[in-house]
């Protein structure tokens, strides 16, 4: 597995990331409940009977929840090695059609047209995005489909945040601006790109439960309407990307 400069960086940020306390930031995330119900309903509907692949796939936290709709194949790579521990440790996998191993999402060892569906939560930002397009390209099937979470890097109190809290990420990690959009969308066909998280992270602090919180759902409607704006959003602080390889 050859690794660039930036490759070994960015192991051994998220191998000493997952053998140290959970991060502060993990708490914002209730903001994007949301988001990630979307993600895991999109990938219900689409896993059964299906060679799938977990892209970046960290400790197995998606893992665990797509497992059980039945994939008939389901692998996860991870450049952390302590991430791939901890995932053969997560997922149960009782149907044994699950595997972990470590691997350079930008240089993957599968071979051509493997997959049906890849999916990922955070990692493109993490990697020279160019490259792994392409290698998502050629490892998904024709008529494959892609479905990726990533934060977007045009929020200013976002940015403003980042930047004091420098230490929190990885140095190299790029959240996305209109730019690597465009990219996904001269790669692939059939992109959507749904974007969430601005009243619902500005008001965190009023709400506990987002799955049984109405001022949430509130604010998920209120975002969901002003990201129909092209105008608005900019202040968006994640994307949920959907397409398919022509």
């Amino acid at each position: 597995m050859g690794l660039s400069d930036k490759n070994i960086r960015e192991k051994n940020f998220h191998d000493k990331l997952q053998s140290g306390k959970q991060r502060f930031e993990n708490n914002f995330y209730k903001a994007l409940f949301n988001l990630s119900e979307d993600f895991f309903s999109l990938l219900k509907n689409k896993c059964k009977d299906k060679v799938v692949l977990d892209f970046g796939c960290g400790i197995g936290s998606s893992a665990s929840r797509v497992i059980k709709n039945d994939p008939k194949r389901l692998n996860g790579i991870d450049i952390s090695s302590v991430s791939i521990e901890k995932a053969k440790k997560n997922v149960i996998d009782e149907k044994s059609v699950c595997t972990f191993r470590v691997d350079n999402c930008e240089k993957t060892s599968f071979q051509d047209n493997e997959f049906d569906l890849i999916y990922g939560t955070g990692v493109l930002h993490h990697l020279e995005l160019e490259k792994c397009l392409n290698e998502i390209k050629r490892i998904l099937k024709k008529d494959g489909e892609i479905i990726f979470i990533e934060p977007m890097g045009t929020n200013p109190f976002i940015n403003l945040y980042r930047l004091l809290t420098p230490k929190s990420r990885s140095e190299d990690e790029h959240p996305f601006k209109k730019k690597d959009l465009n990219l996904i969308r001269n790669t692939f066909e059939d992109i959507s790109v749904k974007y969430y998280g601005f009243f619902t992270i500005l008001f965190l602090p009023f709400y506990k439960n987002p799955d049984s919180s109405t001022l949430y759902n509130v604010l998920a409607s209120i975002d969901n309407f002003i990201f129909k704006m092209n105008f608005l959003r900019f202040l968006a602080w994640s994307v949920l990307i959907t397409a398919k390889k022509n």
